[in-house]
């Protein structure tokens, strides 16, 4: 290993200077390939939370629970999820820290006395907390209110708007179907389903024994449970399957889903991302890398009196070969700095213009990997260049013009 000294040191530093404007372009590259990676992770890690809180965001770790019953089966209703599964879930699964169970009718809803498709849905108790919704004004239905037949609703901003479209919607009344509401709450998804669960763009919430009156089905659609942790995940999914067929005829069969593989396809997702973006960055980085190799070659080229010289009046071949080193280390160790400066302040100043509550993480890591793979691609491509000017001749070097 070539030894470092400080006459060493201060000859690749002159060097550089006598040659500002060629050692700054070379630089570039390095600049942009190390801003290059630390950006890259901070996108990637930015892209991977916003997806991820986006699909958690949709139920807080959440299980459900479907029955699949076949048209014309005689069977159906000993099949049916019932509310009493919805409690056999929430004591008899201690991952499960609550449950709560849905069943949706079609209904109308009379404006200015014309009749509009809306979405009647019975909630149980712990339906809000465990779909994460959001009261945007008003209140949520309080436990009384939930286990009796009192005839008031949640509705979406889209149905408050559409009876409402001028005033606030909190506490008139509402005609859906035959039956007059009363408004307590405007509420909204915490992130947006478009339709794939029971909450429709304009549907309204009811507490649960009024939906099993006006069907005459005491039947829960589906089953709501919420885990305590991510990791229960997996272990109340598998107990709440087993409960639902302990407790009905053998044949019934049970759709229970979470998110965990949604997850981690977005996961997967994040991850090929990452890759190609880190591909695209090293590619960066290795153009760089061959413009110090070609720059270099050059110099030793031009500075072979120099070397000649330098080697007449004593100095060693590991001296001439550290000397070309250091110039290249210096190269892409700065414009590493530079680039990491850039690729940690930039995530900083867009951060007043992000939407809503984002947070742009810049990743330590990153900002390691950015400099040790610069500073080693710097290396890597200047040892051909610096071993040509090690291994000159001093005779030969002397007579060069």
């Amino acid at each position: 290993m070539p030894i470092l000294r400080g006459e060493t040191i201060t000859v690749a530093l002159d060097a550089l200077r006598a040659n500002k404007l060629r050692a700054f372009l070379t630089t570039l590259g390095v600049i942009i390939g190390s801003a290059s990676i630390v950006l890259v992770v901070t996108v990637s890690l930015t892209g991977r939370r916003v997806v991820m809180g986006q699909i958690e965001g949709i139920g807080s770790n959440l299980v459900w629970a479907t029955n699949q019953v076949n048209p014309g089966d005689v069977s159906a209703l000993s099949y049916a999820i019932t509310p009493a599964d919805v409690d056999a879930v929430r004591h008899g699964v201690p991952q499960a820290v609550e449950a709560a169970g849905t069943l949706d009718m079609p209904s109308v809803v009379v404006v200015h006395g014309k009749e509009r498709p809306v979405t009647l849905i019975g909630v149980t108790r712990g339906y809000q907390a465990i779909r994460n919704l959001v009261i945007l004004r008003g209140r949520y239905f309080d436990d009384q209110e939930v286990d009796s037949r009192n005839k008031v609703c949640l509705v979406t901003q889209d149905l408050a708007d559409r009876v409402y479209p001028n005033q606030e919607a909190v506490g008139l009344p509402v005609q859906l179907g035959e039956f007059r509401f009363t408004i307590i709450g405007v509420f909204k998804e915490r992130v947006a389903t478009y339709g794939l669960s029971e909450i429709q763009r304009e549907s309204a919430l009811i507490p649960f024994l009024l939906v099993r009156d006006y069907t005459g089905e005491n039947i829960v659609r589906t089953l709501y449970a919420q885990a305590r942790t991510p990791e229960d995940v997996p272990s109340v999914t598998g107990q709440v399957g087993q409960i639902l067929r302990s407790r009905h005829p053998a044949g019934a069969i049970y759709d229970v889903q979470n998110l965990e593989s949604i997850l981690d396809a977005a996961r997967n997702v994040a991850t090929v991302l990452t890759i190609v973006l880190l591909i695209i960055g090293s590619i960066a980085l290795l153009i760089s890398g061959i413009g110090i190799m070609n720059i270099m070659l050059v110099t030793v080229t031009e500075r072979t009196r120099e070397i000649g010289i330098r080697k007449a009046i004593g100095a060693t071949r590991r001296e001439i070969l550290t000397q070309f080193l250091v110039e290249a280390f210096m190269i892409s160790g700065l414009g590493s700095v530079a680039g990491i400066l850039i690729g940690v302040s930039l995530p900083v100043l867009v951060h007043p213009f992000l939407p809503g509550n984002l947070r742009v993480p810049v990743s330590g890591l990153s900002v390691v990997l950015a400099f040790l793979i610069s500073s080693a691609t710097g290396l890597f491509f200047g040892y051909l260049p610096a071993n040509k000017a090690a291994a000159l001749q001093p005779t030969e070097s002397l007579r060069y013009e």
